[in-house]
């Protein structure tokens, strides 16, 4: 069986078109990992016992996806002023290199970065609201997601250049169920946290991957990720490491009863990461040849975050009377 072609880059014929040009510029196809962490912080709420208020969940939802489309622009708004997409050639578009609109002539960085921040003002009013409703804690958790998002990339932090990108990822996917869960709750709980960290860390792993096609263009942009600070064939192994970690934490949380049992399931897609760390051991100094492990680290951690949601909103609870 032939592989399927790769999808075109954006060119500038989208300028025509600039209402579609803007929604594709914020990679929407990459939004589905904040739903599946906002399906696993309502799950979480649902299964503690909570009744869910279908309003407020519809905004959360709305909420946390404008502002991943958001941090996503201005991610390809500053990727773009430091020179790392321009200096990337070994890409593998759509995963690497970013939307590629800026460096295709489709929108020009200033218009992009007037994206970017028209997207993050947005949910403002938005999380305002839901604070009023469910808690000023909210506003706590949601500034720290945003920060994070804005300080993946953005100067002066720039944590994807201090090698702390991976760590930035898991915190920030962590607190869209964190978050999630306080709007229904109204308050903060550990049980987000226990349930929602394995997805976190399957999340950061999606980006860790994306890391290695891009290393030259990233180490000659003075981006220095933490596969350009460890090399390919260090920073492989940590990524195996971060696999095992996601995958023994939930197998941990379930052995120790914090979890409902029917959540090992999500366990099970260890079988397509484990695939694509093995491809990547075999082949992390040959950009060209990644593509199939990033699309099965893509697949295991969408996975991943269903069946948890699923697992979680219907399974029965520790501790659960009925």
């Amino acid at each position: 069986m032939s592989a399927s072609p790769a999808p075109a880059e954006p060119t500038p014929a989208l300028r025509a078109r600039p209402l579609v040009a803007c929604l594709l510029a914020t990679r929407p196809a990459f939004l589905a990992v904040t739903l599946f962490a906002c399906l696993i912080g309502l799950a979480v709420a649902h299964g503690s016992g909570v009744a869910i208020d279908t309003g407020k969940a519809l905004l959360t939802v709305c909420f946390a996806l404008v502002a991943h489309a958001g941090i996503n622009v201005l991610n390809d708004f500053y990727d773009a002023r430091s020179g790392a997409d321009a200096a990337n050639t070994e890409r593998v578009f759509p995963f690497t290199g970013g939307s590629r609109f800026i460096q295709n002539g489709v929108l020009s960085e200033a218009e992009t970065g007037r994206l970017g921040w028209v997207l993050m003002a947005a949910v403002v009013p938005a999380g305002l609201w839901l604070a009023w409703h469910a808690g000023p804690g909210l506003i706590l958790i949601g500034v720290a997601g945003l920060a994070l998002g804005w300080a993946y990339t953005a100067p002066p932090l720039a944590l994807v250049s201090r090698g702390l990108g991976e760590l930035a990822v898991a915190a920030g996917w962590l607190i869209v169920v964190i978050g999630t869960d306080f709007v229904q709750r109204g308050g903060f709980a550990l049980a987000p946290v226990k349930a929602g960290l394995s997805y976190a860390l399957l999340v950061a792993a999606i980006l860790f991957i994306n890391e290695f096609p891009d290393l030259r263009g990233d180490a000659a942009a003075g981006k220095r990720t933490l596969v350009v600070r460890l090399g390919p064939h260090a920073a492989k192994w940590v990524f195996l490491a971060t696999l095992i970690v996601a995958y023994g934490w939930l197998v941990l949380m379930v052995g120790r009863n914090q979890l409902p049992q029917g959540a090992a399931a999500a366990a099970l897609t260890l079988i397509l990461s484990f695939r694509a760390a093995r491809h990547l051991l075999a082949h992390a100094d040959e950009p060209a040849e990644l593509a199939p492990a990033i699309k099965l680290t893509i697949a295991a951690a969408h996975l991943h975050g269903l069946v948890l949601a699923a697992t979680l909103a219907f399974g029965r609870w520790p501790g659960a009377t009925s």
